[in-house]
């Protein structure tokens, strides 16, 4: 499976710029569904805000 990794600036400008779409249930990466999935350098308990990674995987679906 193909993947790659991104800053959160660099996700955002993928959005923007309309290279990677939110549709109702999936996310698409130039019309190719992919998974956004977040990286967060400490452990899982002590995470307050899910949303607040400083990097992104991004993971195409077959």
């Amino acid at each position: 499976m193909e993947e790659f990794i991104l800053s959160k600036k660099e996700l955002i400008k993928l959005f923007e710029e309309g290279t990677l779409k939110d549709k109702e249930k999936i996310w698409l990466y130039e019309d190719k569904e992919v998974k956004i999935v977040a990286l967060h350098k400490v452990e899982p308990r002590f995470l307050q805000d899910l949303t607040n990674a400083e990097y992104f995987k991004i993971v195409f679906v077959k």
